[in-house]
């Protein structure tokens, strides 16, 4: 029984080791962040890149309407991030303000900045056309398309669940002025019933609020 529990224990210590390990490269922060970012007052959140990739698409969807939906998918992600940084924007004294989301998105559109072709900017590039100090962008990946009209319905990973990723998700920001990667969270993602965009990205940042580098909580 001694040596059962010495072995538990072992393993017990592993296991939150390994979590612990993999939990910090999660999270990059850049060197040079608070000398590039000292003088930031405002972001502006860009839509996200979402890819559904499936070997077989669901009936009655096309490419076509599979693509429009990643766009629609883009916004909302956008969105419900923008709604997570003005819900706390008081409890975590972030040091910065973010640029509202239908002005980026209307100052993207008269620069012909689409999402299709957004990749071909640099964050040089957009943070002028917008006139920010910096941009948030991400990526969203998951492995299964949804039927027309359905949110995404995925929930963070917790702990070590086992080999049921369906997708994963990126949240960089970039400084304005030199397009330098400042700060990047990546997260794998499990699909799970009852959730919508806002609850993905509410639980995503909860994970990472205490290193979100422009919160002062």
């Amino acid at each position: 029984m001694k040596r059962f529990r010495l072995l538990l224990a072992a393993v017990l210590l592993a296991a939150t080791s390994f979590s612990a390990s993999a939990q910090s490269r999660e999270i990059y922060e850049s060197p040079q962040f608070k000398t590039l970012a000292q003088n930031h007052k405002q972001l502006a959140i860009l839509p996200f890149a979402v890819t559904m990739t499936t070997k077989r698409l669901p009936k009655g969807m096309t490419p076509e309407s599979l693509h429009e939906q990643e766009l629609q998918e883009g916004k909302n992600v956008q969105s419900a991030l923008h709604t997570y940084f003005l819900k706390h924007q008081s409890s975590d004294h972030f040091t910065v303000t973010f640029q509202d989301i239908n002005k980026t998105n209307t100052l993207l559109a008269k620069a012909g900045v689409t999402p299709d072709n957004m990749a071909t900017k640099t964050s040089e590039e957009l943070a002028k056309i917008l006139g920010v100090d910096g941009v948030v962008s991400g990526t969203f990946v998951t492995d299964k398309p949804m039927s027309d009209g359905a949110a995404v319905a995925m929930t963070v990973l917790v702990g070590m669940s086992g080999p049921t990723n369906s997708g994963r998700t990126s949240i960089s920001i970039n400084d304005g002025a030199t397009g330098e990667l400042l700060w990047k969270y990546d997260k794998s993602l499990s699909r799970g019933l009852g959730s919508d965009t806002s609850t993905i990205i509410n639980a995503i940042m909860r994970k990472c609020s205490k290193m979100f580098p422009y919160a002062r909580s």
